[in-house]
């Protein structure tokens, strides 16, 4: 019995590119679509250009000027066919289909554009055009870095680069931008409470095609002076008005009923699809375990552990500057996506804390579909540049670099999934012991929280600990394991047989949001090994991952499969775990990718995978696991096994 709920016998899984060459072509169609219903002429230009015909090639001329850049998506090499992820054979759809004539939109701040040279915004601005092309309406707040003076040099600074910004908007082919630097409003009455000036000056540009520029710029509404503001409130302040949560107050005997459907009639008109902060840091570098850099982020489960992570690592950069006052001008590039920061390296931390506190104060007022990215305004600007033509035909090229944020439009996906070994990661070196890691792009979701029983931080998972839990505790909803369980395997569970076989060597259970995903792992026993709780027996025992599950709407989206891997190798059994999978199991690359080794059981059908390190130079533990691998008993209620 494979532990993974994906049934082989079925197109369960795809490899990545066709994942998204799916998820691509899925999008677009839907953008043409909605294009056909909508009178807006900038989506009306998105559909003539975006062909669906079989053999066409629906990516955009991406040498065209104003081509949009898919990357590899079309034209994937055999590395990224073989990246495969978990997929039903239906491709999830997050939300309903977008009503006609709301806005999908990305709310975007562009932190310090003032240090930015020239090819950099207009890569940037190349991007925005990208974006609306693709059929989604772009919001950016400039950020030149208020320091809490009410200055006329930060006014001018914070208009000067929006108008830069709009100028190289403009510049792009069928591009038009929008200037606002009067929507904001600051309350004489309400201290730090900001609105929106006027919804409608907002929206109606976003419907005409226009990307809006805010500079981070508020008038006070007891006299009219500007007053320059931080440009985190003002996109938490233009969140909420998109959202439809900046409602005036209301009396208390108000009919609650209209209210909502106040509220309901304003979230109709615009869907922040994302939320993205471009900052010359990148995204959020890790200081912990073996990944340099966080590549997903799920907010419920890890927004308060890796913020304390990033302020130690703050509080240790100030205190090493103190020690070592030669230190305290020097660069912290190292910490960087790109070496063109000249900040100390605690100012860096610093803006890594308070990207990570604006998406997650953001997408706390967000639907859950909704998701955010984290990543370098170089990065976005590089990938959006033309590929150099080559004057030898027959030189072997670079793959174009994807660009992060079309990716992201087309998959709600990382670049990189968070679940893959750090060695098949693209790392950088450090360059000192107190130096942070080189940060990717992180992607953020609201997410779902993460149970683990027994709790592996006030409990270790030993195969000494006694007494063990069991799957009928009461910490437990035992109906939605079993629905869990069945719904992604497609098959009934032999619930009593299951719980005699299991019950009595639980290491422990992993469960993703409200029973979505989870994992069953056990101590097994080699043959000829009696579980006395003896040191000897403790000693042989094997980490065993008996089920993976993940709910069939969740598979391939959303992160599941991954997060709960991540708690499983990371945190439940850091040293190591096995599972077993059928050969033609096609969720196997997806194991392959995630394992340190595997190998395949001579004289029957199943493979074995490990995590554990230096596992092929004990003979006595490989035998063990496979053993474990070969001896474990199915409890399906067909009571149907593997053919050997």
């Amino acid at each position: 019995m494979h532990p993974t709920g994906l049934v082989p016998g079925r197109r369960v899984v795809e490899y990545y590119s066709a994942s998204t060459k799916r998820e691509a072509k899925s999008y677009l169609s839907r953008l043409k679509a909605t294009a056909a219903t909508e009178d807006a002429t900038w989506n009306h230009k998105a559909a003539a250009t975006i062909s669906n015909k079989p053999g066409d090639d629906t990516s955009l001329d991406a040498s065209s000027p104003c081509g949009v850049n898919l990357g590899s998506f079309y034209h994937a090499p055999r590395a990224v066919h073989d990246t495969p992820v978990f997929r039903q054979e239906k491709i999830p759809v997050s939300r309903e289909q977008i009503t006609s004539g709301q806005i999908n939109l990305a709310l975007i701040k562009l932190c310090t554009p003032q240090e930015l040279d020239t090819e950099t915004i207009d890569g940037v601005a190349k991007t925005l055009s990208q974006l609306v092309r693709l059929g989604m309406a772009c919001c950016v707040v400039v950020d030149p870095g208020w320091t809490g003076e009410n200055s006329a040099a930060m006014r001018s600074m914070a208009s000067e680069q929006a108008t830069r910004l709009a100028n190289a908007v403009d510049a792009q082919p069928d591009s038009k931008s929008f200037c606002l630097d009067s929507i904001l409003t600051i309350s004489g009455q309400e201290p730090g409470l900001m609105t929106v000036t006027s919804r409608q000056r907002l929206l109606r540009p976003l419907r005409d095609g226009h990307v809006v520029v805010v500079a981070p710029i508020a008038y006070s509404d007891e006299n009219p002076r500007a007053i320059p503001v931080s440009a985190d409130e003002a996109v938490l302040t233009l969140t909420k008005e998109f959202a439809g949560l900046a409602l005036d107050s209301h009396h208390p005997d108000d009919d609650p009923a209209a209210t909502a459907e106040k509220v309901q009639a304003l979230q109709r008109e615009v869907s922040v699809d994302r939320v993205i902060l471009l900052h010359p840091s990148g995204g959020i570098p890790a200081f912990r375990g073996p990944q340099e850099s966080h590549v997903f982020i799920n907010m419920e489960q890890e927004f308060e552990d890796i913020e304390r992570e990033l302020i130690a690592a703050q509080d240790m950069f100030v205190k090493s500057t103190q020690a070592s006052p030669i230190r305290k001008n020097e660069s912290a590039s190292e910490i960087s996506t790109s070496p063109h920061s000249p900040h100390p390296a605690s100012h860096i931390l610093h803006g890594h804390v308070e990207n990570l506190r604006l998406s997650q104060q953001t997408l706390a007022l967000l639907p859950s579909a909704s998701s955010g990215i984290i990543t370098s305004p170089y990065e976005v600007a590089k990938s959006a540049r033309p590929r150099e033509p080559t004057s030898n035909p027959s030189a072997v090229g670079t793959r174009r670099q994807r660009n992060p944020l079309i990716h992201n439009l087309l998959t709600d996906k990382p670049l990189l999934s968070s679940s893959l070994p750090l060695g098949r990661r693209r790392t950088l070196s450090r360059s000192d012991a107190i130096s942070a890691p080189s940060s990717h792009s992180t992607f953020v979701k609201r997410g779902m929280p993460l149970t683990i029983l027994p709790n592996p931080y006030t409990q270790m998972w030993t195969a000494h600990g006694q007494p063990r839990l069991k799957l009928d505790d009461p910490s437990i909803d035992l109906p939605r394991l079993v629905h869990l369980i069945e719904d992604s395997f497609d098959r009934k569970l032999d619930v009593q047989d299951y719980l005699a076989r299991v019950n009595n060597r639980l290491a422990g259970l992993i469960i993703a949001g409200e029973y979505e995903g989870g994992a069953i792992l056990t101590w097994e026993a080699p043959t000829g090994v009696i579980d006395d709780g003896s040191a000897a027996s403790a000693a042989r025992m094997v980490p065993y991952l008996d089920k993976f599950a993940v709910l069939k709407r969740s598979q391939g989206a959303g992160g599941v499969a991954d997060v709960v891997f991540n708690a499983m190798v990371r945190t439940c059994f850091p040293n190591g775990v096995c599972w077993r999978s059928r050969k033609d199991n096609p969720v196997n690359k997806w194991y392959f990718e995630r394992s340190i080794g595997t190998w395949k059981l001579s004289d029957s059908n199943w493979t074995m995978f490990w995590t554990t390190p230096g596992l092929v130079d004990n003979p006595q533990r490989f035998s063990d696991y496979e053993d474990v691998c070969r001896n474990i008993q199915p409890s399906w209620a067909d009571h149907k096994s593997v053919v050997d």
